[in-house]
């Protein structure tokens, strides 16, 4: 379970321990008759975050724990104006930039800065005159702030976190992946016609006692799922990846589902330089059909960047297009393995959370007027997902543990632009065995399968 502890904020997540739990008992099968069990453990060092990616000026001096960072936040020394001095991260450069002229502000910064800033007074002066003339609610940073506090201390308590690592180097693996080689596979699925309703066979089985060779599995042309126990080892293209037990994939691309998770690929700067992904406008997500495959009162959960223009978006046009209802909006917090925030709090560019929408898809029904509608909405807003990230771009922690308590025990599970495959899930993307491939794992011991 990635759940380490929880309390009315939200939950501290060992997502490391997640990935493990899947991949104790694995299964090869080369060529049939040809069969080794192994244990495979994901990569460490992906998760080994020790140092914050940009210090702080607020903590510079101290250790930057998040329980440090709000004592530092409230004990702030103020200038002979009785204000807080300019708060500004401090990045890791030899190279001087030059300062930005002061301007006035864009309306994303403005949307920005309503949705993040702090009621403790470590803002720039250029924003929180702007945050004062808007009337700002100080709600999002300070409930991070407070709730990363406690969950913290409870990581320190349970050995799951290590103030001692304060200051150590983080460690930096490259990816495992030739990044020519996963494109080329993803071209291939996005080339692939989806099967159809007519088709004899739409899903391919693999069970604990299949002996078919994993070169022999077609993993395109239809949805695979492992009904055993045991993770199984399959090659594609000459890659070997590995499926968890209980799972099942359709490696295409999205064009209808009904879905419980979705990462979208937003438009974004960072994604444009760097050629990581393809992304999608906001008007081609609007696309995907969900009402007319979306059974009644499906928890729709998306993760959203921190830009404003697309939480907007999802709260203000997708989800009551789709004839979803908002529910709740959560933060993933990033975190160091000493306790301290990936980027500062205060800084405002980078934030150390992300944010997620929670939605239940309303099926519309004719109403009598006589019958007013009654809503009972008391599902929990303001929660806290907090765990340390990995390295890897883009791999989100599990939401499975932490979802369990407010899904039916027999819901169906699925997650739309998937990067990774998880037990129990059904996953669909044309990435969706990215974080599956071999290399990102260590083998720690193999046997002869007896059943060989």
């Amino acid at each position: 379970m990635s759940v380490i502890c929880k309390d009315t904020r939200g939950w501290l997540l060992d997502q490391l321990s997640h990935l493990n739990k899947a991949f104790q008992r694995c299964v090869s099968v080369k060529s049939p008759g040809q069969r080794q069990q192994m244990k495979c453990v994901f990569k460490r060092e992906y998760f080994n975050i020790f140092k914050p990616h940009i210090i702080s000026k607020l903590c510079s001096n101290t250790n930057v724990t998040a329980r440090s960072y709000s004592n530092a936040a409230q004990e702030g020394e103020g200038n002979n104006d009785g204000n807080f001095e300019t708060i500004r991260e401090e990045p890791f450069s030899l190279k001087k930039k030059r300062k930005r002229k002061l301007k006035e502000l864009n309306k994303g910064e403005v949307d920005a800065y309503e949705y993040h800033a702090k009621k403790h007074n470590c803002v720039h002066p250029r924003y929180f005159q702007a945050a004062l003339n808007s009337n700002f609610t100080f709600t999002v940073s300070k409930i991070v702030l407070e709730g990363t506090k406690l969950l913290v201390e409870k990581g320190f308590a349970h050995g799951i976190l290590d103030s001692s690592e304060t200051g150590r180097e983080s460690e930096r693996l490259a990816s495992g992946v030739d990044d020519n080689r996963l494109a080329d596979l993803c071209e291939m699925a996005k080339q692939l016609p989806l099967v159809g309703d007519n088709e004899d066979k739409t899903v391919q089985i693999i069970s604990e006692d299949d002996m078919t060779s994993t070169e022999d599995l077609d993993l395109f042309s239809y949805v695979t799922e492992n009904i055993s126990d045991w993770a199984r080892l399959v090659t594609l293209m000459g890659q070997d990846y590995l499926i968890p037990p209980r799972s099942s994939f359709l490696l295409a691309d999205i064009s209808c589902i009904q879905p419980l998770v979705k990462y979208p690929p937003w438009e974004n700067k960072s994604v444009k330089r760097s050629n990581r992904y393809n992304s999608l406008p906001s008007c081609q997500i609007k696309q995907i059909p969900i009402p007319s495959l979306a059974a009644p009162d499906c928890l729709v959960v998306t993760w959203v960047t921190n830009r404003q223009k697309h939480l907007q978006f999802v709260k203000e046009e997708l989800y009551p297009y789709w004839s979803i209802e908002v529910l709740a909006e959560w933060q993933w917090v990033k975190i160091t393995k000493s306790g301290e925030f990936v980027f500062p709090l205060e800084s405002p560019h980078k934030k150390p959370y992300e944010i997620l929408v929670l939605g239940r898809y309303k099926k519309i029904k004719d109403k009598s007027p006589s019958t007013p509608e009654v809503k009972t909405n008391t599902f929990p807003d303001c929660k806290l997902i907090i765990s340390v990230p990995s390295t890897l771009h883009s791999q989100k922690p599990s939401l499975a543990d932490v979802l369990k308590e407010f899904v039916d025990p027999e819901a169906k599970c699925l997650e739309l632009f998937a990067r990774n495959l998880q037990p129990g899930w059904t996953s669909w993307g044309n990435e969706v065995l990215k974080f599956q491939h071999l290399s990102y794992f260590n083998i720690e011991e193999t046997w002869q399968d007896p059943l060989a």
